[in-house]
C-alpha cells in the first residue's frame, strides 16, 4: 500500500452513475482515497474527464489487464453493465487489486460465488456497493426498530418505481437488465436488514405491456417474501410507473414509513407513528458515494472486513433467482433448506453483517457534473 495510507483507485466504466455521482464524491473521500486512473472505452469520456479530474493514468477495456499490472491504483470501483461484473472482478482479484462493486452484485448467483472465491483465494477486499447501509434515514430506522419504537416488526412493503428511458441498458436482457436487478435489489435489501433474517419462501408475479421498452425484460413486478417469526415482506418495482420511492414497516405497537427512501439525488425521512412515539427525520440532499469509498479504504488500510460484503450480495441474487424461478413456475418457492438454490439461508446469514447506524457517514451533497456521452436511464 502506498507510503501516503491513501487508496488509489480506477473508476471502470463511465456511464451516467459514475460521472453524477462516483467520480464527484472522491473530493469527499479524499481523507483515504484518491482516483488516479479511468478505464473506459470512450476516447472522447477519458479525454474530457481525465481533465476535468486531472488523472493522467487512462485504459480502454482492452488494455485492463494491462491497467492492472501497471501499479497506478490499489482498487477498482466497478460501475460496469451488471453481466459484467464477474469477469472484472476476478480479473481484478487475480491482480491483487481490492474490488468495490456496483450492485447488483452480478447477474446470477453462480457468478457472486465465483467473485467471492477469487477474492478470498487472492486475499483481496470485495464489498457491493449498498450506499443505504451509511445513510443516515434508513440506518436510524434500523436503530429504531432496534429499540422497540413501533414493538416486534411484523411486515414490510415497498413501492420502487420510475419510467425507464428508450433504449437505455436497463432494458436490454443480455446486460442484466429489468427492474427486479436495477430497483428490486434496494427492497430485497431493504427486508433483509428490516428482518435481520433471510426469507424462507418466495412467491412472485410478473407482467408486461405493449410498450417496446419491455420487449426483452419484465416491466413491473411483485414479489412476496415469508421471513422467520411469521413475518412478511411485499414490494413491486416497474420501469413503467411515475417515480416513487418508499417503504413501510408495521410492528406490534406503530409503524415507520420512509419516504423517500432509495434516492441519492434527493432527501430521505421517515415517520414513526405509535402508541408511544411519534417523530419525523428528514436527511437533506447528501453525497451517499463518498461514505461508501471512505468505508471500503478503511477496511483495506487496516486490514478489515466490508460491512457489505461479497455475501450481501449473493444473498440478494439469491432471493432474486428465486423470484425468477416463482415467475417461470408459477410457483412459490422455499428457500429455507437450500434445496433450491446452491447456497442456503444459514451459511449466508453467518458470513453477512446488517447494517446499522454505526456505520453512518454523512458528507455534503456534490456539485451537479457535466455529463460526456451520458444520460439518466430514467425519464422522469
Amino acid at each position: 500500500m502506498n507510503s501516503k495510507k491513501k487508496l488509489r483507485y480506477a473508476v471502470v466504466g463511465l456511464g451516467h452513475i459514475a460521472q453524477i455521482a462516483v467520480l464527484p464524491a472522491f473530493d469527499h473521500a479524499k481523507e483515504n482515497s484518491e482516483l488516479t486512473a479511468l478505464i473506459s472505452d470512450d476516447p472522447e469520456k477519458l479525454k474530457e474527464i481525465s481533465k476535468h479530474y486531472g488523472v493522467e493514468n487512462c485504459y480502454s477495456y482492452d488494455q485492463y489487464g494491462e491497467a492492472l499490472k501497471s501499479g497506478t491504483f490499489d482498487a477498482v470501483y466497478m460501475a460496469l453493465p451488471n453481466d459484467m461484473h464477474k469477469d472484472y472482478t476476478v480479473g481484478a482479484a487475480k491482480a491483487g487489486i481490492h474490488v468495490l462493486c456496483e450492485k447488483p452484485m452480478a447477474t446470477s448467483e453462480e457468478d457472486c460465488q465465483q467473485m467471492i472465491v477469487a477474492a478470498e483465494k487472492n486475499n483481496i477486499k470485495l464489498m457491493i456497493a449498498y450506499r443505504l447501509h451509511f445513510e443516515r434515514t434508513n440506518m436510524k430506522t434500523v436503530e429504531s426498530l432496534d429499540l422497540g419504537k413501533i414493538g416486534v416488526p411484523k411486515l414490510f412493503n415497498s413501492s420502487f418505481t420510475l419510467q425507464v428511458r428508450d433504449g437505455n441498458i436497463r432494458t436490454q436482457k443480455n446486460h442484466g437488465g429489468g427492474p427486479l436487478f436495477d430497483i428490486g435489489v434496494y427492497c430485497i435489501n431493504a427486508a433483509r436488514y428490516i428482518f435481520k433474517e433471510e426469507p424462507i419462501a418466495i412467491t412472485a408475479l410478473a407482467c408486461s405491456g405493449v410498450d417496446a421498452r419491455f420487449d426483452e425484460i419484465e416491466e413491473s413486478v411483485a414479489v412476496a417474501m415469508k421471513f422467520p417469526g411469521n413475518r412478511l415482506a411485499s414490494f413491486v418495482c416497474s420501469f413503467g410507473c411515475h417515480a416513487v420511492s418508499h417503504y413501510e414497516v408495521v410492528g406490534t405497537t406503530g409503524s415507520i414509513c420512509v419516504d423517500p427512501a432509495y434516492e441519492y439525488a434527493d432527501e430521505t425521512a421517515f415517520e414513526i407513528k405509535g402508541e408511544k412515539h411519534n417523530e419525523k427525520l428528514k436527511t437533506g440532499k447528501r453525497d451517499q458515494f463518498a461514505p461508501e469509498l471512505i468505508h471500503f479504504s478503511n477496511c483495506v488500510l487496516n486490514g478489515e472486513q466490508p460491512r457489505p460484503s461479497g455475501y450481501e450480495g449473493l444473498a440478494d441474487l439469491r432471493i432474486i433467482e428465486a423470484i425468477k424461478e416463482s415467475i417461470a413456475t408459477g410457483e412459490t418457492v422455499k428457500l429455507e433448506d437450500g434445496t433450491r438454490s446452491k447456497t442456503n439461508a444459514k451459511s449466508i446469514a453467518g458470513q453477512t453483517s446488517k447494517p446499522d447506524a454505526e456505520l453512518i457517514i454523512e458528507k455534503p451533497k456534490v456539485p451537479k457534473a457535466k455529463l460526456v456521452h451520458a444520460q439518466s436511464g430514467s425519464k422522469d
